[in-house]
């Protein structure tokens, strides 16, 4: 294996504490913030430390840009599915809804990461939770939720991430903006499906 340079050591050291802390390994942007160089800048020295054997191409991954972890022996790691556009009818995790997957610390779930998912956020409905365009949503499968919850819901075959309640018999899922109306299901009406509650937020730029 080749010398790593002093600044490529930086890097991978702030890969592994980055990944520590939050669960995730850091995105090109972030990387290329801490170090104050450019995203195309943080990618070459990411490049370089593939080709030295530091990182290692996660296989699969499509449209999401953790795809280099650190190749050595560390914490393990499980690959969360993210999933794009949820058709109604076709299974969850089925491969015609998945766009890649999410490298998360074992650790952080408690050995229950078979029953997650994450879904990439179209929109800005709950700008005000602090959910934007782009970002991934670390979901629980589960097909009940209590009021007050972030959920994604399959509504009119099209999923979507919104605030769960009720009134009487209906059932609001209420965006987080200002100018958003809520959308009330009464009984009967339109056929609303809890897919699980949304437990994290990733913010995922490339």
């Amino acid at each position: 294996m080749r010398e790593l340079t002093a600044r490529q050591r930086e890097i991978l050291a702030f890969i592994r504490s980055f990944t520590q802390r939050h669960g995730v390994p850091p995105t090109v942007r972030e990387i290329g913030a801490r170090f104050r160089v450019t995203p195309r800048a943080a990618f070459d020295h990411l490049r370089a430390l593939e080709r030295k054997g530091m990182l290692r191409r996660r296989v699969g991954t499509r449209r999401t840009s953790r795809v280099l972890t650190l190749a050595d022996r560390g914490p393990a790691v499980r690959e969360i599915p993210v999933l794009g556009r949820i058709a109604a009818g076709v299974p969850l995790l089925a491969e015609e809804n998945q766009e890649g997957s999410l490298p998360i610390l074992a650790d952080w779930l408690a050995g229950r990461g078979e029953d997650l998912f994450a879904l990439r956020v179209r929109g800005d409905s709950m700008v005000n939770a602090h959910i934007v365009e782009g970002d991934l949503v670390l979901v629980r499968r589960q097909e009940t939720a209590q009021p007050g919850e972030i959920v994604v819901a399959l509504l009119d075959n099209e999923a979507t991430v919104k605030r769960f309640g009720r009134e009487d018999e209906a059932i609001v899922l209420r965006p987080e903006h200002p100018t958003m109306a809520p959308i009330v299901v009464k009984r009967g009406q339109r056929e609303v499906k809890i897919l699980g509650r949304v437990i994290a937020v990733f913010r995922e730029r490339v």
